[in-house]
């Protein structure tokens, strides 16, 4: 579609950028004309048209200053005019829709501008992108115009632009784009009524070219040398194939990240798993026995030096007890035996006796 353009060309510039050069030109309502870099439905704009009054040969070319957006001339005469309804017409159904099928004849003009604007459509904004032709020199467009007259008497001259398919390199950035007549020979073969079938069709040569624009053009109310300033994207991305690779590779990447992070993940669980089942550092059992041997010697009570010393007289009595008794055997044996015992050399463990009688 086409719903800005710029428009600074001076008015005698228009009719030269239409190869309409050799003949009479005749002005209508060329004082309302205000040159501008941001055109849009509802302002008024120049189109060149054949002169369908006092010349019967139709040599003559009319620079006429009408609105943009096509009023059909069978509106309600009470109706408000809407301007964006219709300021652009699909070529493939010129042919068969009654606004514009009866305009095809007679009423078919040209309109000339140094380029135009449309909207890259992206998830969550949109970014203007400024087409014109590398050369600099004027677009022309195919249009139909037509008039309506309202309430009070005043008639109104209003056209709309057609618009075809995207070329092959216009599509990554909308899919539709105006008629342009590239050269001579398809601006006359419009002007003179012939057949649409070769003339309405996409702008397929390489001169066409754009760049991005600020997204303020979207106001009607900015205007200035601004509108067509290149700006550079934040994606820095301009042509529409590499960002469709760069874009498929981005993908296969976010998948294979994500892949390495659920392994990532997975392997740093089972290590945090593995670290709480492993056995403390040597120094952390030396410190942890060093701790538990402290508490039981605080709880085991320590005896004074009185204590001691009782303790070593009660062992002596209870060994020198044990020593002086007789055991069963010693008593059912023989005093004979006993004695021989006694002075027998096999006793590893003397008793307390035999220790004082060798005294």
């Amino acid at each position: 579609m086409c719903g800005r353009a710029r428009c600074t060309l001076r008015a005698d510039d228009i009719p030269r950028a239409c190869h309409r050069n050799d003949g009479p030109i005749r002005h209508v309502n060329m004082d309302r004309y205000r040159p501008s870099y941001n055109v849009g439905p509802g302002m008024n704009f120049p189109v060149v048209r054949r002169d369908d009054g006092s010349n019967t040969d139709g040599a003559g070319i009319v620079l006429h200053c009408m609105k943009w957006g096509l009023i059909p001339s069978f509106t309600k005469k009470s109706d408000k005019p809407d301007f964006f309804k219709m300021f652009n017409a699909r070529s493939e159904s010129v042919c068969e829709k009654a606004s514009f099928r009866r305009l095809l004849p007679k009423s078919r003009c040209l309109v000339a501008v140094e380029g135009f604007y449309e909207w890259k459509k992206d998830v969550s904004k949109k970014q203007p992108y400024y087409i014109h032709f590398k050369d600099g020199r004027p677009l022309v467009f195919a249009a139909l115009y037509d008039s309506w007259e309202n309430s009070e008497g005043e008639k109104l001259h209003t056209f709309t632009i057609l618009t075809t398919s995207a070329s092959s390199t216009f599509q990554w950035l909308h899919d539709r784009m105006p008629v342009i007549l590239g050269d001579k020979g398809s601006i006359d073969a419009w002007l003179n009524g012939s057949k649409t079938d070769m003339l309405l069709k996409p702008y397929e040569n390489p001169d066409l070219v754009w760049y991005p624009v600020t997204p303020a053009i979207g106001k009607l109310s900015f205007e200035g040398p601004e509108c067509v300033k290149e700006v550079p994207l934040k994606t820095q991305e301009k042509n529409s194939i590499s960002k469709f690779f760069s874009t498929r590779k981005v993908e296969k990447e976010q998948e294979s990240n994500m892949e390495q992070s659920v392994c990532d993940e997975s392997v740093k669980t089972n290590l945090l798993n593995n670290l709480k089942e492993e056995p403390r550092s040597i120094d952390d059992t030396l410190a942890s026995l060093t701790d538990k041997d402290h508490d039981l010697k605080s709880n085991v009570p320590v005896p004074s030096l009185g204590d001691v010393g009782k303790s070593q007289v009660k062992r002596d009595y209870d060994e020198l007890l044990a020593d002086t008794k007789p055991s069963k055997d010693e008593i059912e044996t023989s005093p004979a035996r006993k004695k021989g015992n006694i002075k027998g050399g096999g006793d590893k463990q003397p008793t307390l006796f035999s220790y004082f009688g060798k005294k």
